[in-house]
Parts: structure tokens; sequence; C-alpha cells
């Protein structure tokens, strides 16, 4: 187990990186949380489409036996509120994007895979925007520490 000696400071926006070990991870994780959803959502919303349903198309894409309580599962962690998958799903059908079969599974279908297709140029521009001057090592440390501190709080929430 690795330890650190640096004392927590007080969130400081205008901290040097001299001085970057001893900010908040739950100020700065916050702050780019909200930075880069906005982000997403407003190019997303620019192009009348919402995150939930990138993510349903994503899994109905997949196949399987997809019903809406599978998206609805797929997307608890993700998701804002315990109806945003459904609502997803009920847009994508009012569109004409999905299908549901008489066994209730979605299919996307070919209005949908168009569709798919289009969001997917715009995620991948949305990507580069957020990753501009930052390459792929350096993503990797990044998600690699914030994994680490996930499982380190985990494991002390599961002995409290």
């Amino acid at each position: 187990m690795t330890t650190t000696t640096t004392s927590p400071a007080p969130a400081d926006p205008a901290a040097g990186d001299e001085d970057l070990a001893s900010q908040p991870i739950g100020y700065w994780s916050g702050v780019v949380h909200r930075a880069v959803i906005t982000h997403i959502r407003d190019a997303m919303a620019r192009v009348d489409v919402t995150q939930p349903q990138w993510w349903t198309l994503n899994r109905v894409d997949a196949g399987g036996d997809v019903t809406r309580e599978v998206i609805a599962a797929g997307l608890a962690d993700v998701a804002d509120t315990p109806h945003d998958a459904s609502r997803a799903v009920d847009h994508l059908l009012h569109r004409g994007w999905l299908r549901q079969d008489d066994d209730r599974h979605l299919h996307l279908t070919e209005e949908g895979r168009a569709a798919k297709a289009r969001i997917k140029e715009l995620v991948t521009r949305i990507r580069a925007e957020i990753h501009d001057g930052i390459g792929d090592d350096e993503y990797v440390a990044a998600l690699k520490v914030l994994r680490r501190m996930a499982a380190n709080v985990a494991a002390l929430k599961a002995v409290s």
C-alpha cells in the first residue's frame, strides 16, 4: 500500500503544478464531470438527441434479448434518474429508430442505424475535443488513478 504525506488543502482553481498534489479529488472530479457532461449534452442537444438515447442505441445494436428492462438495468449506474432509460426507449420508438417485436425485444430500424452512425460521428468529434492535447498514455494513467481511488473507497466502505 502506497501512502502519501501530502497535507490536503482547500480547493483552489488557480493552484500551480507544485500544489496540485494537495488538491481535493472530490472538487476536481466534480469540476471535470460537470464540464464534460455539459459539453457532451449541449452538443447532442443541437442534433436533438440525448445521452441515454445514444446509450440505448448502442445497447440495442449490441444484440441479444434486449428489452426495456435490460436497458433500464444497464443504464441504472449512469443515468441521472431511474426514468431516463424508459424515456429514451419511448423517444426512440416514437422516432422510428427502434421497433419492438411481439416478445418485447428491441431492435434498431434502418432509420435507427443511420441515426446511430450520425451520432457516432458526433461523439467521436466530441471525444477528440475533450481529449485535445492529452495523449493516450496520459489518459490511461488518469483513468487508472481514478479507478484505484474508487476501489480504495469501495474497500473502505466494505469494512465499515
